[in-house]
């Protein structure tokens, strides 16, 4: 029997009773999805998880995304892929994608189709002194959103709000050493500028949430340049208040699936080189919780 356990934080809760390795009913799916909506971020302990595993479970929720300069299927779509987050080098390289290497943000809301689910299985966790390290924290964008001062609702009740990709991009090169070198002509158009709105109805809750993040928001498309830039500096600041935010503590084992659409978040780089964090990761697409030929937006309010 499934049963969630909410954390008593403004986010988070933990599920039990459910073995992710294994077939998962559609009426524990319709659990889940709801519980989804309402914690935004769901825990799952003791899971053993090969790599096919972490597939299977990530496909209820929707497509999973391919890399961004990855090999192409013959019709020109991305091949889905299981990644590996970690910091483990070998020959001067790291396994996988280097982890916790970036700021506060959304994964895929440079998509035309956004993200629905980020999918994270913990293999190795650092630790130091017995204290876990390398902690996930998020914060909620329905009630960031619920917190706006009701005359910036109204407002920016139908704003549009441009993310991109490069912008993250040019981040890791420019802050965070990461060696890259800058984007090709191709991979700007694999991952071009899109537009979603900046109010979005949840499609789990009908809630309104705060749908722009420091990670890939550019412009807020309605306002003048400058106004544009002051309104998502306020936007920023005002969606990480300490009283939208949790940490997710790891602990080996745990499977973490948590919702792009009402949260942000980043991952805490407390650890050393040698205090390894190792993870599994898919990332979800919201092929299954939005029409894709409706380019990734909630219906308006």
């Amino acid at each position: 029997m499934v049963t969630i356990e909410p954390t008593g934080a403004i986010l988070g809760a933990t599920v039990n009773g459910l073995d992710a390795a294994k077939p998962v009913s559609e009426q524990d799916f319709g659990q889940l999805l709801a519980a989804l909506g309402q914690y935004g971020v769901l825990r799952f302990p003791n899971q053993h998880l090969e790599e096919d595993g972490v597939r299977r479970f990530s496909r209820l929720f929707g497509d999973i995304q391919g890399p961004s300069s990855g090999p192409l299927t013959a019709d020109g779509k991305e091949v889905p892929v299981v990644g590996i987050l970690s910091n483990i080098k070998q020959n001067g390289k790291y396994i996988g994608a280097a982890d916790a290497g970036q700021d506060w943000h959304t994964d895929m809301s440079y998509r035309d189709v956004i993200g629905f689910v980020n999918v994270l299985y913990g293999i190795k966790i650092p630790r130091r002194d017995g204290k876990p390290l390398g902690g996930t924290e998020f914060s909620n964008m329905h009630a960031a959103y619920d917190a706006l001062p009701d005359e910036i609702k109204t407002k920016l009740a139908n704003a549009t709000v441009t993310h991109a990709f490069e912008k993250f991009w040019d981040h890791m090169r420019q802050n965070k050493n990461s060696g890259r070198p800058p984007m090709t002509d191709e991979q700007r158009r694999r991952r071009p500028p899109v537009v979603h709105p900046l109010f979005m109805t949840h499609p789990i809750t009908e809630k309104r949430v705060l749908y722009c993040n420091p990670g890939y928001s550019i412009r807020i498309n309605e306002l003048p340049e400058a106004e544009s830039e002051a309104m998502l500096r306020y936007l920023y600041e005002h969606q990480l208040q300490e009283r939208f935010r949790h940490t997710h503590q790891w602990t080996e084992n745990d499977l973490l699936v948590w919702d792009h659409i009402g949260t942000i978040h980043r991952a805490i780089a407390d650890y050393r080189p040698d205090e390894i964090r190792l993870m599994r990761r898919c990332q979800v697409m919201a092929t299954k919780v939005f029409d894709p030929a409706f380019s990734g937006m909630a219906r308006a309010a």
